[in-house]
């Protein structure tokens, strides 16, 4: 079941990218970066692959294709940053809401984007989990337009031509990882989980013991 998924997915990009080249890893990236339900890992790496390598094409095409795929994610997260400055936190919620987003990790993201400004929304996009959700604390705090999408091209195209490159090297043995990441993919997952329960713990200890202190202080 999961390999016919799987090789649907593969053919359905390979169409795509056979019509609409570069355009269709602009389409997608648009996608991802307003739905974030494109894994856009795997939709560069592909890309690298079948774009690139498959037509033995020089890897400085990769730096070239980076434009396309940060074109297409500053398109996507502008729709977010907009909805998020035109209409307020009441169109935030519904967002979180439909996309089952925990308002907790929003209010979080949020509290990083007005802490750090600009430089949380270029690393931003290095992060998986957060990339697409920065857009909306920009627009809330009215960031000015022009410094969000600049700093969302150049950390978005970092992103993509890092992944695009992978996909050149390494999606001719695309089968081969993907048999790697289906073995490990239950155990890495298992320890993430792992690490991040310990991150918790220990943040909660550190808190707990501050607010001992405070009222020692008291």
């Amino acid at each position: 079941m999961i390999n016919q998924i799987e090789q649907n997915i593969l053919n359905l990009l390979q169409h795509l990218y056979d019509e609409l080249g570069w355009f269709g890893v602009t389409i997608i990236m648009i996608v991802e970066n307003s739905t974030g339900i494109a894994p856009s890992e795997v939709v560069l790496a592909l890309a690298g692959w079948m774009l690139i390598d498959a037509h033995s094409l020089p890897f400085s095409t990769v730096f070239l294709g980076g434009l396309f795929a940060a074109f297409g994610s500053v398109m996507g997260a502008s729709i977010l940053y907009w909805a998020a400055r035109l209409g307020g936190r009441p169109v935030v919620e519904r967002v979180t809401h439909f996309f089952r987003i925990d308002l907790r990790h929003m209010q979080r993201v949020e509290r990083l984007a007005e802490k750090h400004g600009t430089r949380f929304i270029f690393f931003g996009r290095l992060i998986p989990g957060i990339r697409m959700l920065i857009a909306i604390p920009a627009g809330l705090t009215r960031m000015p337009y022009l410094t969000f999408a600049i700093a969302t091209f150049l950390g978005a195209y970092l992103w993509c031509t890092v992944f695009i490159s992978i996909g050149y090297f390494l999606g001719h043995e695309w089968h081969l990882i993907s048999n790697i990441v289906k073995q490990i993919g239950p155990y890495a997952f298992g320890i993430a989980v792992f690490f991040t329960g310990i991150f918790f713990i220990w943040r909660r200890w550190q808190r707990q013991k501050l607010e001992t202190v405070k009222l020692e202080i008291e």
